[in-house]
């Protein structure tokens, strides 16, 4: 059976992006889904200091560990700013000492969504660019805009237009 690593790039713990990336990693068949919460990889905030006089965060190196166990990834991105959270970007940074292709070349679905009109399509931008040279095989990506209005706990995303779009990416991505 093929495995799923799935999270919201977010510490919040009502996360949005957390929601609809379990309800995305539940639309594939014939795989088991594990959902990781940023919360229990909080760091210091990464600096090379730190990490000569400390070594590799062993947070950091459990969170290595879960990715390199996935068939697949599946991020969903909260923004900040117009890029990522500073509880992902801290993952990120101390992970990528480990070895700069953080992603260890797996297939990689990246989602974001906020409650705005854009969806997070800057941060999703952001991302899909960036993390082919740190590893990832990006497959696909979605943007959900005015997340209370498209989806709910029960049904996941409500939208049937977009919902139907996200599914078309899903069937489109083997693992």
């Amino acid at each position: 059976m093929k495995k799923i690593i799935a999270f919201g790039a977010s510490s919040s713990k009502q996360s949005i992006n957390k929601q609809l990336a379990t309800f995305a990693a539940n639309q594939f068949q014939n795989a088991s889904v594990e959902i990781l919460d940023l919360n229990d990889y909080e760091m210091p905030i990464f600096s090379v200091d730190k990490e000569k006089e400390n070594g590799i965060h062993p947070l950091a190196q459990d969170f290595y560990t879960k990715l390199g166990s996935a068939d697949l990834i599946i991020i969903s991105f909260a923004e900040h700013n117009g890029n990522y959270s500073t509880a992902f970007k801290n993952i990120l940074d101390w992970t990528s000492r480990i070895n700069p292709k953080t992603f260890q070349e797996k297939a990689m679905l990246l989602l974001a969504t906020s409650p705005g009109a854009r969806g997070g399509s800057s941060v999703l931008e952001i991302a899909t660019k960036r993390f082919p040279f740190q590893g990832g095989i990006v497959k696909g990506s979605f943007s959900l805009p005015s997340f209370y209005e498209n989806f709910d706990v029960v049904n996941g995303i409500i939208n049937p237009n977009l919902k139907g779009q996200l599914t078309n990416i899903i069937s489109s991505i083997e693992i």
